[in-house]
């Protein structure tokens, strides 16, 4: 039982349709991931092993980090730019069988910092899912200048057909700052009715808002109510994310139905 558990606004349990937390990991221990996970873990639904970071450590880390995480019912992923070093050179084959081998039952498949022609990105997610792995497909240019060359029109097409091709989630690219990157202006503002044409053009189900700071978390929780789902959250914000979804913070108290 919760300390306050009478206050509690109850979300859906895990496995949860939506509501989804995504959470980043920039490279923490073992011992700090699991006392993290231990008192917050329930909040957690994706856990990111950001960008490149994995390659660094340890495969026996890797390997317990990953599995400490699915022991609390969270599934642990590959970042989108370890997808696409692995394309680049040409060992996408040995990329899969070794995410299999570190236990990762997920993959994200990006093309955020290459240039990767569109149809082999939809081919990498078929095969990633063949391989049996649940696939998220990342949306957008790491580059700002890059990215402002989507359209929206452009980029709704790109998440249409990378979920028809398999992705379980479509991540709408905003890096870990959270500025000047697809649907945030260069002071880290949603541009509200950019978001509005992609929600009324498709399935807003089927995104993952990467929100890493507390003013886009509040704008869509707000908008969008409690459970929007949000992601590429520090694991510093993992309590600090709840309490919004839950109305326990000023930002978001009496406002959530």
């Amino acid at each position: 039982m919760k300390a306050f558990d009478f206050l509690l606004n109850k979300r859906e349990e895990k496995p949860r349709s939506n509501g989804i937390t995504m959470v980043l990991d920039k490279g923490l221990g073992l011992e700090t991931a699991e006392s993290l996970m231990n008192i917050s873990g329930e909040y957690v639904d994706y856990l990111k092993f950001g960008w490149g970071t994995s390659i660094i450590h340890d495969e026996d880390i890797i390997k317990a980090k990953v599995e400490m995480y699915k022991s609390h019912d969270i599934i642990p992923y590959t970042g989108g730019t370890l997808f696409e070093l692995a394309f680049m050179n040409d060992k996408l084959d040995e990329f899969f069988k070794r995410a299999h081998e570190l236990g990762f039952p997920a993959i994200e498949i990006s093309d955020g910092s290459i240039n990767l022609a569109h149809e082999d990105k939809l081919d990498s997610i078929r095969k990633a899912k063949d391989e049996g792995f649940i696939v998220l497909s990342e949306v957008g240019k790491k580059d700002p200048n890059l990215d402002k060359e989507l359209t929206l029109d452009e980029r709704i097409s790109f998440m249409q057909s990378e979920l028809d091709a398999g992705s379980s989630l479509i991540i709408v690219e905003a890096r870990e700052g959270g500025k000047n990157i697809g649907i945030f202006d260069a002071s880290g503002n949603a541009k509200e009715d950019e978001i509005d044409y992609i929600l009324d053009n498709f399935d807003g189900d089927k995104i993952l808002w990467e929100a890493p700071n507390k003013d886009q978390q509040v704008f869509f929780i707000l908008k969008l109510g409690n459970t929007v789902n949000l992601g590429n959250v520090s694991s510093d914000d993992i309590t600090s994310l709840e309490t919004l979804r839950q109305g326990l913070r000023g930002d978001t108290v009496g406002k959530i139905n």
